[in-house]
């Protein structure tokens, strides 16, 4: 199945995401593959068995969130100097959200601007990271902070890489499907409440209508102008949650699961959402392992992170809320007290996640 990206704000981009079986691919230029040990490890050869090239390369990145810095990029950048590759080269993504962001972003930087493909290998950079050509790094004052928009020339979603996948790395591609969700369409929220993932029909399916989500808001709006904001709930809360906690804490699902929460409470406070809603939504997020509970050890801190977010503008700071199951609300105006009145309810070491 495929799913067609068509960009035209800024000039006309079209690629299409693949869903199926890895095919065939065949490359007239040099290509060099971007991975980490783990994946290469469970797949790295079934990739090189699929890809014919003029020249052939792989370049391999240390594992986790934590090296998703400029020095990585440096180093990646390195070795395409090294592979003496041009402008007609390509570069492969082949990993999670990590290897896709710092690849995107290293082929947007050589030679001002190389082609690059997405497989993705991971349930959050299937169903999210890998569709829409956001690209970066992180850096000490907060997530993606450096980076560009720059979108590759297609996207692979191989259902079958997910079988290697740890649990609790396939949770955490489950908490950017629940965001979807719970912004865009409440059928599928319902849906995913009794949804059996192991099921490999089902989960194709899931990957299927998140992507299809994911693309309809991209095709509106591909530099976050508007809607594609609303992408972001829970990412607002949870960036501060990752960079509160080194980014070793985390994984960045279930981070975004605990900032779902903390915005869930902040939308009950504003009276947009329910107390039974946000259990609905808080059941689901349970329902496959996903954290609930954080402990802000200092409101006034967590709250002057916000100001480093990229929705934050002006001094102030863009909250995406829920408006009812399905329904989305951006709100730029809330009172410094009310957010922080909310925040204070996750303060106290014993308590857990209310909604």
């Amino acid at each position: 199945m495929i799913v067609p990206i068509k960009l035209a704000q800024t000039q006309p981009i079209t690629y299409d995401i693949t869903i199926d079986a890895l095919p065939q691919l065949t490359f007239d230029t040099s290509v060099v593959i971007v991975t980490n040990p783990t994946v290469a490890g469970f797949h790295l050869e079934t990739l090189l068995a699929s890809i014919t090239a003029t020249k052939l390369n792989v370049v391999t990145v240390p594992d986790g969130e934590g090296y998703k810095t400029l020095e990585t990029v440096e180093n990646i950048l390195n070795e395409c100097f090294e592979h003496k590759l041009d402008r007609k080269s390509l570069l492969i993504a082949f990993g999670g959200g990590v290897i896709g962001d710092m690849t995107g972003f290293t082929a947007s930087l050589y030679q001002r601007g190389l082609d690059f493909i997405q497989i993705p290998t991971t349930l959050l950079s299937q169903v999210d990271a890998s569709v829409g050509g956001k690209t970066g790094v992180n850096n000490k004052y907060g997530k993606n902070l450096i980076g560009a928009f720059y979108q590759p020339k297609a996207v692979y979603i191989d259902p079958q890489f997910l079988k290697t996948l740890p649990p609790r790395e396939f949770a955490a591609g489950i908490a950017e499907i629940v965001k979807m969700a719970v912004m865009f369409d409440k059928s599928y929220f319902e849906f995913l409440q009794s949804a059996d993932f192991r099921d490999e029909e089902t989960l194709k399916e899931v990957i299927k209508k998140s992507v299809e989500l994911k693309a309809w808001v991209v095709n509106q709006d591909e530099k976050e102008a508007g809607i594609r904001a609303v992408l972001n709930y829970g990412h607002t809360f949870g960036h501060v949650v990752e960079n509160e906690t080194n980014y070793t804490t985390y994984l960045h699902g279930e981070a975004v699961s605990i900032g779902i929460i903390i915005a869930n409470a902040l939308a009950i406070e504003l009276g947009i959402f329910t107390s039974k809603e946000a259990d609905t939504v808080k059941d689901l997020l349970e329902k496959f392992s996903l954290p609930t509970e954080y402990v802000i050890k200092d409101v006034d801190t967590f709250y002057e992170h916000f100001f480093l977010d990229k929705k934050s503008s002006n001094g102030s700071i863009k909250f995406i809320l829920p408006k009812g199951l399905g329904g989305h609300i951006m709100i730029s105006d809330i009172a410094e007290s009310v957010v922080k009145k909310v925040l204070s309810s996750f303060e106290e070491k014993s308590c857990t996640l209310k909604n």
